[in-house]
């Protein structure tokens, strides 16, 4: 587990920009230290976590290092396998809606990292997911991986206009979804890990 940030990794954490911790660190609101001999702050856990509950930003990504998923996904079969590897895979909490609706209000409530989001939902289609999430700036950090079975080339393209970072078409390896999901996410492959 952690226990010195950078002010980059503190404002992933905190979900705010990299800016503002800059400035809270500068004014005496985040306590920290300088790096000796260098301009870099560096943030304690703990007064990271007091910053946070100072603030009232939740403090579940401190507290669990692992990273947040929300699978949207009207395939059950396919939601309990993901769920299952991502959970056994150790570096993730993951939550599932069934539809965009229930995304929607989701993604306020869980600030996820990362949706992994179909493209086709019975209610709303992930586009308009997509559109809603980036409409909301408070949410600009959320990484969008869109998966479908039936999509065109052309459709794909109108997917990132609309907000999503990468897509995968279905069926795939799950090992490639983490992957993916690791480089979306910044964080070391598992692969690196071992």
């Amino acid at each position: 587990m952690k226990t010195v940030f950078t002010t980059g990794e503190a404002a992933k954490i905190c979900k705010v920009s990299q800016q503002t911790i800059i400035r809270c660190f500068d004014n005496g609101q985040l306590k920290g230290f300088r790096v000796p001999g260098s301009r870099f702050r560096r943030i304690p856990r703990e007064a990271l976590y007091k910053f946070m509950k100072d603030n009232g930003i939740p403090t579940d990504a401190l507290e669990s290092g692992k990273r947040k998923v929300l699978l949207v996904d009207d395939d059950a079969d396919l939601v309990d396998l993901m769920t299952k590897v991502l959970e056994e895979d150790g570096r993730f909490e993951v939550r599932v809606a069934g539809n965009g609706f229930d995304a929607g209000m989701m993604v306020k409530e869980y600030r996820p990292d990362i949706i992994i989001l179909d493209v086709m939902l019975p209610d709303i289609n992930g586009k308009e997911v997509c559109h809603r999430v980036r409409a909301d700036s408070s949410l600009e950090d959320v990484r969008i991986l869109c998966i479908s079975g039936l999509i065109e080339e052309d459709k794909v393209h109108e997917l990132r206009l609309s907000g999503a970072d990468d897509f995968m078409p279905k069926p795939f390896e799950l090992d490639a979804l983490i992957e993916r999901m690791c480089t979306l996410l910044e964080i070391e492959p598992a692969s690196a890990m071992a």
